[in-house]
């Protein structure tokens, strides 16, 4: 059971970087849970609705996402996921390219999908 839990979180780690790469808000929408508190790599607090916006507006654009490292725990129904990569784009209308760590929270949802609660992201 806890290899398949893992393997779930990494999909839906994998799911959610594939959205962020295409700004896919609907996909954005399912994995991302109604509470999240997001802390960017500047310390800011961000919540899902800005998230969303940002990728709708395209003031969030991710021209590369190249993961090096995906690693998963889990608990009862919640996960932590732990992405190590070069995330390349602009926010704001300014480009960025930095190593980034995410550290992101999941809980299972009542119709058993993974969302992330909580996310942090620093640079490394």
């Amino acid at each position: 059971m806890t290899d398949a839990v893992i393997e779930e979180l990494l999909a839906a780690d994998r799911r959610l970087q594939s959205a962020q790469r295409t700004s896919d808000v609907a996909a954005l929408d399912a994995l991302l849970d109604d509470r999240l508190i997001a802390i960017g790599p500047d310390g800011g607090e961000h919540t899902k609705a800005e998230d969303l916006s940002a990728h709708r507006e395209g003031t969030s654009v991710i021209a590369t996402l190249v993961e090096e490292s995906l690693l998963a725990v889990h608990a009862g129904d919640a996960g932590v996921t732990f992405f190590l990569g070069t995330v390349s784009g602009t926010y704001a209308g300014e480009p960025f390219s930095a190593r980034l760590r995410y550290t992101r929270t999941w809980i299972r949802d009542s119709a058993g999908r993974w969302r992330i609660l909580a996310a942090h992201i620093a640079p490394v």
